[in-house]
C-alpha cells in the first residue's frame, strides 16, 4: 500500500490505484465487496447467497441490501471517524462529530433489525454477515469502545458471535475491543538544524576589538531615571484596575455594556498573571442588579466522549452570543472518565434570565437553572471556585473550563 499499487503495472489494473485487486483469467476486479461476490459465485454449492435456487432468488435481494448498508453507511460511517484521527485526512472536529452522529444513525438501525434476527438474512451466514463483520471490526479495534457500542446491544452480540465463528476466526485471530478512541496523529515536525551544521554554514564574522566601555553619564538631580516598559505597563493595568473598581461602586456602565461584566470578562479570565484570585468580587457585586445563576445540563449521562462533550459546551456558548452585554458566564466540563458532567455559572443582569435569551437560544431548556442564594456562604464559595477553575472542583478533576465574555 503506497508503493506497489503505484506501479504502472497496477495501475493498469485499476487506473484509480485503489486496493485491493484480484487478478483472474477474465480480468482484474476491484473493489471488496465485487471480489467478494465473484469469489462466492466462483464455489459450488456456496451456502454464503443461499443453500437452493429457491433461497438464492429469494435472499439475493436481502444480502445485497445489507452489503450496500455496510459499505455506505457502516464502513463510511468509520472511515470518516478513524481516517483523520490517523492522519489520512484532515482532522476537523465539527466533522468528526457529524461523522459520529452518522455512524450512531445507521448502528441504530442496525441494532433494530438484529434485535428479532441472529444473522442479516435467514438463519445461517451469508455473504453480507462476512463484509459487515469485516467493516465493523476496523471500528472495534480503533474507535469504537465499549462505552460507545452498550448503546447497540444485539449489535454487540451480533459482532461477537461473528468473529468467534471457526472460519472467522482463522482469519481475523484474536479480536480485542478497543479501550480508548484512537488518538489524534500529530503531524511530524521538520528536523531542527544543529548547532553545528549551522556552525558551518554560516560565514565567520570578523572579531573586532572591543572599544572600552564609556562610563555612564550620571542624571542630573532634577530628572528622574525612566522606568522599565514592563513595570510601567503592570501599573498601568493597575491604576486602570483601581479605577475601574471606584466606577463600579458609582454604578458607571461603558459604552452600552455594564463595566461590571466587562471587569469580570477581561480581569478575572484573561489576565490572571496579574489578578491572581477572585478578590474584589463580592465588594463590587450589587445584588439589585445583577443575579447569579447555577446550570446543570441535564442528560449528563450521554456525556460519553470527551471531544464531543466540549464541542457541545462550545456549541452552546457559541448560540449566546446574542446575549454577550447583559451576561458573563463559566462552564466547567467535569470528570477525567465518562460520563462527563458539565455545570456552568451565569450572572446576568436583572433578577431573572432576560426572556429573550430564553426563547432564541434552544440550548437555554438543555439545563437546569437555579439562582444562587449569596446569603448562603456554601453557594458563595462555589460561585468563587467556578470563576477562579479552582481544582479539584467538588471532589472531581476539571476536564476543561470555557468563559463567555
Amino acid at each position: 500500500m503506497g508503493v506497489t499499487n503505484k506501479t504502472p503495472e497496477f495501475l493498469k489494473m485499476n487506473p484509480i490505484g485503489k486496493v485491493p485487486v484480484l487478478e483472474t483469467p477474465d480480468g482484474p476486479i476491484f473493489e471488496s465487496n465485487a471480489i467478494a461476490r465473484y469469489v462466492t459465485r466462483l464455489i459450488a454449492d456456496n451456502p454464503l447467497y443461499g443453500s437452493s435456487l429457491i433461497d438464492y432468488v429469494r435472499s439475493l435481494a436481502h444480502i445485497e441490501q445489507w452489503m450496500d448498508f455496510a459499505a455506505t453507511e457502516i464502513d463510511a460511517g468509520i472511515a470518516r471517524w478513524l481516517y483523520p484521527r490517523l492522519g489520512y485526512q484532515l482532522y476537523l472536529p465539527p466533522a468528526e462529530e457529524a461523522a459520529i452522529s452518522a455512524l450512531k444513525r445507521a448502528l441504530g438501525a442496525l441494532n433494530l433489525h438484529l434485535a428479532s434476527n441472529t444473522y442479516l438474512v435467514g438463519h445461517s451466514v451469508t455473504l453480507a454477515d462476512i463484509i459487515l463483520t469485516c467493516n465493523l471490526h476496523i471500528g472495534f479495534a480503533h474507535i469504537m469502545t465499549k462505552s460507545f457500542t452498550s448503546e447497540f446491544p444485539h449489535v454487540e452480540r451480533y459482532f461477537w458471535t461473528m468473529v468467534n465463528q471457526p472460519n472467522v476466526k482463522k482469519v481475523v485471530g484474536e479480536v480485542k475491543q478497543a479501550e480508548v478512541v484512537a488518538p489524534i496523529a500529530k503531524k511530524p515536525s521538520p528536523p531542527k538544524e544543529s548547532a553545528k551544521t549551522k556552525a558551518k554554514e554560516e560565514p565567520k564574522k570578523e572579531v573586532k576589538e572591543k572599544e572600552p566601555a564609556k562610563p555612564k553619564a550620571e542624571p542630573a538631580a532634577d530628572e528622574e531615571e525612566a522606568p522599565k516598559p514592563k513595570a510601567k505597563k503592570i501599573l498601568l493595568i493597575y491604576c486602570l484596575q483601581a479605577r475601574w473598581f471606584w466606577m463600579i461602586g458609582r454604578g458607571c456602565t461603558l459604552t452600552r455594556r455594564p463595566i461590571f461584566v466587562r471587569l469580570l470578562s477581561k480581569k478575572f479570565t484573561l489576565n490572571s498573571w496579574v489578578v491572581p484570585s477572585f478578590f474584589g468580587f463580592w465588594e463590587m457585586y450589587d445584588p439589585e442588579g445583577y443575579s447569579l445563576w447555577f446550570c446543570n445540563y441535564k442528560y449528563n449521562d450521554e456525556n460519553t466522549v470527551s471531544f464531543v462533550t466540549l464541542n457541545k459546551v462550545g456549541g452552546f456558548l457559541q448560540r449566546m452570543d446574542l446575549a454577550r452585554k447583559y451576561a458573563f458566564g463559566k462552564m466547567l466540563v467535569i470528570g477525567s472518565e465518562p460520563p462527563y458532567k458539565v455545570q456552568g455559572l451565569w450572572l446576568f443582569r436583572g433578577q431573572e434570565i432576560p426572556q429573550f435569551i430564553i426563547d432564541e437560544c434552544y440550548d437555554m431548556e438543555l439545563y437546569e437553572w437555579t439562582k444562587a442564594d449569596i446569603s448562603d456562604e456554601a453557594q458563595k464559595e462555589r460561585v468563587s471556585q467556578m470563576i477562579e477553575d479552582a481544582e479539584p472542583f467538588e471532589g472531581e478533576a476539571l476536564l476543561d473550563a470555557k468563559c463567555f465574555k
